[in-house]
């Protein structure tokens, strides 16, 4: 098992996004700053633990560009792809390939998400 750490532009919504249209569970309360920036949430996705936190210029951590290509994308697994598509593409994410068959992986979902992610799911 592999843990993400990804940073988004909105937690908030990046968080209720993710739990809508991925399935994902929210594991605690975010952490708040007293600017009200989100430094740190969990969520579990994809038999998986990931981290968020809004962008922290003082940090060096800034969410993706989603006018640019994807330079990280975040490979995972899930057991219905036809289902996920529907989801993430009713929520406003971009597919770019499939869901169709991916080789040797089996089927193939790719897709960046309204936060700039890009996620390919094989299954």
């Amino acid at each position: 098992m592999v843990d993400l750490y990804i940073c988004v532009p909105d937690s908030r919504a990046a968080l209720a996004w993710y739990v809508e249209h991925l399935g994902a569970r929210v594991s605690g309360a975010p952490m708040v700053g007293e600017d009200g920036s989100v430094g740190h949430c969990e969520f579990t996705a994809f038999g998986g633990r990931v981290m968020m936190s809004d962008e922290f210029e003082a940090f060096d951590v800034a969410a993706p560009l989603p006018e640019r290509g994807a330079a990280v994308t975040l490979v995972v697994s899930a057991d219905d792809l036809d289902s996920l598509a529907n989801s993430v593409s009713a929520g406003g994410a971009r597919i770019t390939r499939g869901p169709e068959p991916g080789g040797p992986t089996g089927r193939i979902l790719v897709f960046r998400d309204p936060f700039g992610h890009r996620w390919m799911v094989l299954g």
